[in-house]
């Protein structure tokens, strides 16, 4: 009973006794289940985070930060478009040197369930309909174990990637199980680690916790910028410090494009002694839903679209052509292990950010609701918030075409959906042959010239066409299969050369 009385007691100081109003009706272990959810709360600390994430939104609301933005400096920014070849050649040779030393992880943000894209599995399991079947994840694993080759071939060390992966409750059982089912997808099943990020309590718009279900406190992952106190509560950093790691590629699970491990983002990193860094893809239209990277008062951070003026977002940089604030952030980071460690330590405590969300719950009839429009908020960190204590940010800019096209629809989605990720990969396949000096032709003969701009077409990609990682991580090496070849879709190149109705 004094379990019982204590937890009366903590409910009523916070006005939380709506936890209870189902106990009743519970089995005894149903009852514990309840008990052992309601203990695990600290309704203090949920309190002050609520109250401060509903302070930062005022406070950050549309041009409120406007007056204290500028644009990152020429001396932190690089550019594929803009480097010179000999520059992407410099920047290759210090990562893949990095990568054969066994120095680089890949760290994947993967919490998410495909809810949204109509699957009752995790995000990253997902096909989005390539000719091979690969799921984000395989596709992810094969530019691993290229890229390991690829160092190899280049250095003649032979350096692992520790793939780390950071799931969800909801994701964690399902992701172990995909990964040993499929062989860990030619991987060592020593070099990938899977994690779980922590949760906290949903709630309703007046702050009460809601309900899963009459035994179960409805929680959610506490966003993507719960990686650091994962990193240290689940004894990751600690392997990366046994391992050797000195460097981390962050990114999420829903980019196809993603160029996991990028030895040319790394190298370049490395070589302007960074101890963190972001990718970003040009911003041109500016009231596109994408945040930017930029300086706030001094300090490097992200600010949100929603935070940023019309008039703001509408400004031209000197050049009269391009935005000022253009670094459009695609949530793909570099960060050195001493960072990592450093913003990792008590003191670095970061912002939550109120996320309005439709959450399903049980009401006080019992009933279960699936509301239609937002009922409450999910509390969620930002990973990027951590720019601020980076002694030396650098930011990184490549082609949108080649390195970004999320996945967060179902089919049949207008943006960002599976037609957009198979479109935007062909499209990238298809330019790579063009580069190796190969083309695709119709039946009649006539070239079929690459697309970009996956915004500016509707429906499927002209061809089909789709080259395996494990055949080649960025082009290199197609020329021998592909200069003077005229390909016939579907083009398929997979590791043993297999096409499916070409010529090579």
């Amino acid at each position: 009973m004094s379990e019982m009385t204590d937890v009366l007691e903590e409910l009523r100081l916070h006005k939380q006794e709506q936890l209870l109003v189902h106990f009743d009706d519970l089995d005894a272990k149903e009852k514990q289940n309840l008990l052992n959810d309601i203990k695990n709360v600290d309704f203090g600390h949920l309190e002050d985070i609520r109250k401060r994430s509903n302070e930062l939104s005022k406070s950050r609301q549309s041009g409120r930060l406007d007056k204290f933005m500028e644009p990152i400096p020429s001396e932190q920014f690089g550019s594929i478009a803009r480097g010179s070849a000999q520059d992407k050649l410099k920047w290759e040779k210090a990562g893949l040197e990095c990568i054969a030393e066994g120095k680089v992880a890949v760290l994947v943000l993967a919490g998410g369930q495909g809810t949204r894209l109509g699957v009752p599995y995790p995000k990253g399991m997902y096909d989005v309909g390539l000719p091979s079947g690969k799921s984000l994840y395989q596709i992810k694993a094969e530019r691993i174990k290229r890229l390991q080759d690829l160092a190899f071939e280049r250095t003649g060390k032979h350096g692992i990637i520790t793939w780390y992966i950071m799931t969800s409750e909801a994701t964690m059982g399902q992701t172990r199980d995909y990964f040993k089912d499929n062989n860990y997808f030619g991987l060592s099943e020593n070099n990938v680690k899977f994690f779980e990020q922590f949760t906290l309590p949903c709630i309703d718009f007046d702050g009460k916790i809601l309900l899963a279900n009459k035994h179960k406190i409805a929680c959610a992952p506490d966003g993507n910028g719960g990686l650091y106190k994962a990193l240290t509560r689940r004894k990751v950093l600690d392997d990366m410090e046994r391992r050797g790691i000195e460097c981390t590629h962050v990114h999420c699970v829903d980019n196809i494009l993603t160029k996991t491990a990028d030895p040319v983002f790394i190298g370049f990193c490395r070589l302007m002694k960074a101890d963190c860094g972001a990718k970003v893809v040009e911003k041109t239209e500016p009231n596109e839903a994408v945040g930017v990277i930029c300086k706030v008062d001094g300090v490097c951070q992200a600010v949100e679209y929603s935070e940023i003026s019309s008039a703001t977002a509408s400004k031209k940089d000197n050049s009269g052509t391009r935005l000022m604030f253009n670094a459009g952030n695609i949530c793909n980071h570099f960060f050195s292990t001493d960072f990592l460690k450093n913003v990792c330590s008590a003191h670095k405590e970061l912002p939550h950010h109120v996320a309005k969300k439709k959450i399903p719950h049980v009401n006080r009839k019992g009933e279960v609701v699936r509301p239609t429009t937002p009922n409450g908020m999910k509390m969620e960190k930002f990973v990027f918030d951590v720019f601020q204590y980076a002694k030396h940010f650098v930011v990184f800019e490549v082609p949108r075409e080649d390195e970004f096209s999320p996945l967060k629809n179902a089919e049949g989605a207008t943006s960002c959906g599976p037609l957009q990720s198979r479109w935007s990969l062909a499209s990238l396949h298809h330019r790579r042959i063009v580069s190796a000096g190969g083309s695709i032709v119709d039946s009649d003969g006539n070239e079929v010239p690459p697309l970009t701009g996956v915004e500016s077409h509707e429906g499927e990609y002209p061809v089909v066409c789709e080259i395996s990682p494990l055949l080649s991580y960025d082009g290199e090496g197609l020329a021998k299969y592909c200069d003077n070849v005229k390909f016939q879709s579907p083009v398929i190149l997979d590791k043993d050369l297999l096409n499916r109705n070409g010529n090579a």
